[in-house]
């Protein structure tokens, strides 16, 4: 399955391992239209409406690291896997919190650009079996002439089957923008779009309340991860705006946004 160089479409997908209930909160807030559907047991994936990569002429290796780590922060505990291609290359990135993101690339005709050590780490923080998942997911790491970049993801995919993600049909990597909503859309894929911080804040809350998150929205666990999210989001998000790259510029806004009003809400529910 090999690509000519250039012949092949920008694209990319989120995999986030939670239910579409979970995600749908944080994700309206990355403020991006999205189409959100099931993919297997307490798995969900997101498909891009827009092209951002296109129309702000941002890497969409960059734009999709921003948005999986605001994802990730915003759910804890969930890991979210990025799967991105472009004419010249492919790859994924792995967020989980506010832990450093690991990934991996290969250029357009599966030629392995990445760390071997990036795989074990991406096994590990996915708790996938040590032995035979990480022995699957080896030989993605060396060259193969009848592999290119996109059955590279293909493969990768194939081996979170055994940790229950299902794909709908068509939403595959490697296909072009519109296939992927097409698709997402005929398995009936809901509109996820940015409905203002207030709306979507209120609605994150209630969910996390009535969920096992919930000694995180008060008391000393909240003010810490308030404070963390601060430490963090504040710097990020002046690197983001530095140099102009929207996707962490996103996540740095998202963290302040999260960190600011987790404790001002720990502080409201206080007092009353």
């Amino acid at each position: 399955m090999n690509a000519t160089p250039g012949s092949r479409p920008v694209g990319a997908l989120l995999l986030c391992r939670a239910e579409p209930s979970a995600v749908r909160p944080p994700a309206e807030l990355l403020t991006e239209q999205l189409l959100l559907a099931p993919a297997g047991p307490e798995w969900s994936v997101l498909v891009p409406e827009g092209k951002p990569w296109i129309d702000d002429g941002e890497p969409v290796e960059r734009v999709v690291t921003g948005w999986s780590t605001a994802l990730a922060v915003a759910v804890p505990g969930r890991p979210v896997l990025a799967l991105w291609w472009d004419p010249d290359r492919a790859g994924f990135t792995l967020a989980t919190g506010f832990r450093r993101t690991v990934g991996y690339t290969w250029l357009a005709d599966g030629t392995p650009v990445g760390e071997d050590e990036a795989v074990h780490t991406f096994a590990d923080r996915l708790g996938l079996d040590p032995v035979l998942d990480v022995q699957a997911l080896e030989p993605l790491t060396r060259p193969d002439p009848d592999a290119d970049a996109v059955t590279r993801l293909v493969g990768l995919t194939a081996v979170l089957a055994r940790i229950g993600l299902v794909l709908p049909g068509g939403v595959t990597p490697g296909a072009s923008a519109d296939r992927l909503r097409t698709a997402a859309r005929a398995h009936g894929a809901e509109l996820v779009a940015g409905i203002g911080w207030r709306e979507a804040v209120r609605a994150e809350l209630e969910a996390v309340e009535e969920g096992p998150y919930g000694s995180y929205l008060r008391g000393p666990r909240a003010r810490l991860l308030g404070a963390a999210q601060l430490a963090a989001g504040v710097p990020l998000l002046g690197w983001g705006l530095a140099r102009r790259s929207g996707g962490w510029a996103t996540a740095g806004a998202l963290l302040v946004a999260h960190g600011a009003l987790g404790i001002l809400y720990d502080r409201f529910r206080a007092t009353r």
